[in-house]
């Protein structure tokens, strides 16, 4: 529980705790954060990593002349690209010897056909706007690859998932995190933007209890 709860207090005023890094770490600023976000997108172990509020908070701070936004951007970019093909990759080698059994209930054969049936259909748009998803963006690489999904397609769509949510969210923090009314209610930001992140998540989630 005291984990979780300092866990809680990093979440909510990344703003200090990320001050605090730059200014103790000066540029391995730049690693720690590649790190983050690698392992955020690229170990199935690690989908509480925080993401999206981390993003923005580091384009507020970019702005306020702390990092350098050109180069923070593309290395984000790169890490949660690369991050994704990894994850890819995991699943990938890793699922049809995990599937391999015809005797298991939920690990067979049939579910691994019927996985990799649906991400031939559905897996371009899933890869996409699973990286807005907190969680799911952790997981839906790796289910891509056990579906082994064809992985230029994959490729692509990892392409243009990492530099929209890297954009959308380091930019807007570098062109609104500043702005005085969000400077000073940056935690209630911080709020909302998990909030949003979450939310598909829990429409879709009440959609299928209710179906």
């Amino acid at each position: 529980m005291e984990f979780l709860a300092q866990f809680i207090q990093i979440v909510l005023h990344l703003d200090q705790y990320l001050a605090v890094l730059i200014q103790n770490y000066g540029p391995w600023i730049y690693l720690i954060l590649f790190l983050i976000i690698f392992c955020e997108t690229g170990l199935v172990v690690t989908p509480f990593l925080p993401g999206d509020s981390l993003l923005f908070v580091t384009g507020t701070l970019a702005a306020a002349g702390m990092m350098d936004i050109q180069m923070v951007t593309l290395l984000l970019m790169l890490a949660s690209f690369s991050g994704d093909n990894s994850n890819y990759w995991i699943g990938r080698i890793v699922g049809p010897k995990v599937f391999s059994r015809d005797g298991s209930r939920l690990l067979n054969r049939k579910h691994l056909d019927k996985t990799h049936a649906f991400y031939e259909r559905h897996g371009g748009k899933t890869v996409l706007f699973a990286r807005f998803l907190p969680i799911i963006r952790t997981f839906a690489p790796f289910v891509a690859g056990i579906g082994q999904m064809a992985y230029r397609r994959f490729l692509a769509y990892s392409f243009f998932g990492a530099i929209s949510w890297i954009g959308f969210f380091v930019l807007g923090g570098y062109f609104f995190g500043n702005l005085p009314f969000v400077k000073q209610n940056l935690t209630l930001m911080i709020f909302g933007i998990i909030g949003l992140s979450v939310l598909p998540g829990f429409v879709g989630y009440i959609r299928h209890r209710s179906a």
